[in-house]
């Protein structure tokens, strides 16, 4: 006989962190067939971010990581229910982020942290691909736009897919990518696209770029996104598109928004504003010097991106430390700003 896995704590209406050992066989049967919808999220999570946590340890130490095949064949599960509630599988299907889950370490690394969760994204896309396809397609809108849950779960879903679709950068992805970009009747649908584009190599990314800005150049807001999507991509050549994108005449240093969607928006890049050779930290310590001339309190807030910086190793930390130390150097340094950088160097 098989020992039963505890459901626990179902339909409870409030949030309770309950410690109990799951072993990974547990989460991935709760994960595939538990009946309560939080418990089931929550499993994948669990189960997920125990992969992710294993896997950054086994690349730190130079090692290839075995995702498991029970992990994908619970992803499965979720899918193979997906018309029932679209809004749901999406969620369930999601990979926990990388700064939740940089919280686990004493000492991140980034880069190694970065690769997991992405192989882990890359080994659903290649053990699920086919069924990515299937429910992609089989979700493809047959009406006009609808602003209600039911259409609004389909493309949560649906977009999930083309994510994972993309996983591998293949040609014929980015061609489904920029062909749902073109007639897109929707924000969601087409930035969904933008997004899944930024992160590719493929010379649809730029036309869908340029295609996106040339459309919403005069709705502010909207650009907000466009700025946004590119300062938060993983390509290795972020860094220098962002400091071209500071030049660009769609960024204002003046106005907090436009900011907001750019700076900060590096600044939570985990991989790459933590890059090891310090290239983040400097770009970002040198565009708050400038701020601060110009808006303290948003130079601050800025500034807070270097919150952590002592959670990294020692050669990031000595990286990180000499971008404080220049900014508490400056002359003329606000008060807002000297006071986020004293605390951060005084911790």
């Amino acid at each position: 006989t098989v020992a039963p896995v505890p459901s626990l704590l179902r339909d409870f209406s409030a949030p309770v962190v309950l410690d109990f050992d799951y072993s990974d066989a547990d989460l991935a049967h709760l994960m595939a067939h538990d009946s309560d919808p939080f418990n089931r999220w929550e499993a994948g999570q669990r189960l997920a971010g125990r992969l992710i946590v294993a896997a950054t340890a086994t690349l730190g130490a130079g090692g290839t990581p075995d995702w498991p095949d029970s992990f994908a064949q619970a992803a499965a599960r979720v899918l193979a229910a997906a018309d029932a509630d679209p809004a749901f599988a999406a969620e369930a299907l999601s990979l926990p982020g990388e700064a939740t889950l940089a919280e686990q370490f004493e000492v991140i690394d980034p880069d190694a942290l970065h690769a997991a969760r992405n192989g882990l994204r890359r080994f659903l896309a290649e053990q699920l691909g086919t069924e990515f396809m299937a429910c992609y397609a089989r979700l493809a809108p047959q009406n006009s736009y609808r602003p209600d849950a039911q259409d609004a779960g389909r493309r949560a879903l649906r977009n999930l897919c083309l994510g994972y679709l993309c996983e591998t950068d293949s040609a014929a992805a980015r061609v489904l990518a920029k062909q749902q970009f073109d007639r897109a009747d929707n924000m969601t649908d087409q930035f969904a696209s933008l997004s899944v584009l930024a992160q590719s190599e493929g010379e649809e990314r730029q036309q869908a770029l340029n295609d996106f800005y040339a459309r919403w150049k005069n709705e502010a807001l909207v650009i907000d996104k466009w700025l946004q999507v590119q300062a938060g991509s993983r390509r290795p050549g972020t860094l220098a598109e962002v400091e071209r994108l500071v030049a660009h005449p769609a960024f204002d240093l003046r106005n907090p928004n436009k900011v907001y969607a750019l700076l900060r928006a590096f600044g939570n890049n985990h991989v790459r504003f933590h890059a090891a050779d310090g290239s983040g930290y400097r770009f970002l310590a040198d565009q708050t010097r400038q701020l601060d001339a110009i808006n303290p309190q948003v130079a601050s807030r800025i500034a807070r991106c270097f919150d952590r910086w002592r959670k990294f190793d020692s050669g990031r930390q000595t990286h990180a430390r000499a971008a404080l130390e220049m900014l508490r150097k400056h002359t003329g340094l606000s008060r807002d700003v000297a006071e986020i950088v004293e605390r951060s160097l005084a911790v």
